[in-house]
Formats: C-alpha cells, sequence, structure tokens
C-alpha cells in the first residue's frame, strides 16, 4: 500500500472513531435525560413562592418509574403503564405531561392520593375531612405570566401527613376557594399549585384548561432542586443590566 492510501485510510478511520464516540456520547445524555433526570424550565406562577418563573427545575425520574411519560422526546407510544412504578408522597412536588398536550410539561404539588377525599372549603384544604393547618407568614409577591405583580398573603400550609409548605393566597373568596369533595380514582393524583388563586390545576377539568384528576402514567418526576433562576422581568431593562437578573441565592437549592 502506497503512503498516499495508507494516509487515506488513516483519516477515513480517525473520522469513524470520531463518529463512534460522537454517538457515544449522545446515547449516554438520551439514556441520563431518559432514566435520571432531566431539566426543566419554569414559565408560570402557578407554584410560587416555592417555584418563580424563570427557575430551571431538575426532575430525578427513578422516584416514581419509568413509563412512555419519562421519555426525552414526546412520541406516539402505547400506554402500557409503569416499570418501577411508586406512588408520590402527599406533598410532593412532581413533573408531569399535561393530560391536555402530553408534549407540555407542567410541575404541582399532590394533595392527594388515590382514595382520598379532597376538598376546598373558603381556601382551606381539606383531606379525608383533615384541614391542612394554614400559619399565616406575612407578605409576599405574586407574579403573574405577564410580569406584573402584587400583594399576596403567605402562608404556611402543614398536610396531615406532617409535610409543610409555603402557599400564597391572592384574595379571600378566590374561584376556586370553595370545590366539591372529589374522591381520588385509583391511578391517579389530586395536585395542586401553592399559588392557590392562579393555578389551573386539579380543581379545574382538562376542557377548562386544568390537569383534573392526573393519571400516575403521566408522571416525568419528582422536582428536587432549582439548578439556576432569572427574573425574567429584567427583559424589560437595557441589555446591559441583564445580568443581575440573575437569582443566585436560588442555584442548586432543594424543593420542598
Amino acid at each position: 500500500m502506497s503512503i498516499d492510501n495508507q494516509t487515506a485510510a488513516a483519516k477515513k478511520q480517525g473520522w469513524r472513531g470520531q463518529l463512534v464516540q460522537l454517538a457515544a456520547i449522545v446515547l449516554a445524555v438520551f439514556v441520563a435525560k431518559g432514566a435520571i433526570a432531566e431539566p426543566f424550565y419554569v414559565p408560570s406562577g402557578s407554584m410560587e413562592p416555592t417555584l418563580l418563573i424563570g427557575d430551571a427545575l431538575l426532575a430525578s425520574k427513578y422516584p416514581y418509574g419509568y413509563g412512555t411519560a419519562s421519555l426525552p422526546i414526546q412520541i406516539n407510544l402505547p400506554e402500557t403503564g409503569r416499570v418501577f412504578g411508586e406512588t408520590p408522597k402527599l406533598g410532593a412536588v412532581v413533573v408531569f405531561r399535561w393530560p391536555g398536550n402530553r408534549s407540555q410539561a407542567w410541575v404541582k404539588r399532590v394533595v392527594g392520593l388515590p382514595g382520598d377525599r379532597i376538598q376546598m372549603r373558603q381556601g382551606q384544604l381539606f383531606i379525608n375531612d383533615r384541614a391542612a393547618s394554614l400559619k399565616p407568614d406575612g407578605i409576599g409577591e405574586a407574579e403573574d405570566d405577564d410580569g406584573n405583580v402584587q400583594p399576596a398573603h403567605r402562608y404556611v400550609e402543614t398536610l396531615p401527613n406532617g409535610v409543610s409548605h409555603a402557599i400564597f393566597k391572592i384574595r379571600d373568596n378566590g374561584w376556586l376557594d370553595n370545590t366539591p369533595e372529589v374522591t381520588v380514582p385509583p391511578g391517579h393524583l389530586f395536585v395542586m399549585g401553592d399559588n392557590r388563586d392562579n393555578s389551573a390545576d386539579s380543581r379545574v377539568p382538562v376542557r377548562e384548561g386544568g390537569v383534573g384528576l392526573l393519571p400516575i402514567d403521566n408522571l416525568i418526576g419528582r422536582a428536587d432542586a432549582v439548578v439556576g433562576s432569572w427574573d425574567l422581568g429584567i427583559r424589560k431593562q437595557p441589555v446591559w443590566t441583564w445580568l443581575s437578573g440573575f437569582r443566585v441565592a436560588r442555584f442548586f437549592t432543594s424543593v420542598h
């Protein structure tokens, strides 16, 4: 074989090796996103004050097992249930495929498990006729999807299993503050946003833009951490001020 032919063969072999390495990297990333954890972005204020608009979440997939909803790319496959499936605990913050359009990922808090009876009475959550206690915790600022801010009463809500978290109440008699009692059927969850007067959740049917009773098969994973956060309102300011929009204090913080 001539020197020229040897050089050409070496180059060809080198390109093949690089392509194999690239394919291995892509496969590793796909497997990691599909089986371990996946990042998501928070576009709305429905989970304030726990999650803010502009937060970047990391959702762990292994706690609830795997199904077609776990895939990082949504394709039309028949739903066959979950492998290694586990039911979330009361109070867990979960990421899931919205039943109205499975290409959309939403995040809410689990407040009702299969068999639980859920009702809102005058703005207070009742689970199996037991009230979730509310402790006033000052005044906060609730931001809507358009960047407008309004004062909101902040409370620490404690669920019957002892899990505590902050919620916002913008008004005393909101349109979802009084609801009929609903029994969560098998294979489903009742989820709500922590911003109780600005959340289309299980209190709202899918046909009206809400979640309805969430099928467990739609779960993607558990929201475990905020890995980054940027105040989108800074976009209205001059571009040279945008770096100040990073909420550094929220970087790599746990979600409770």
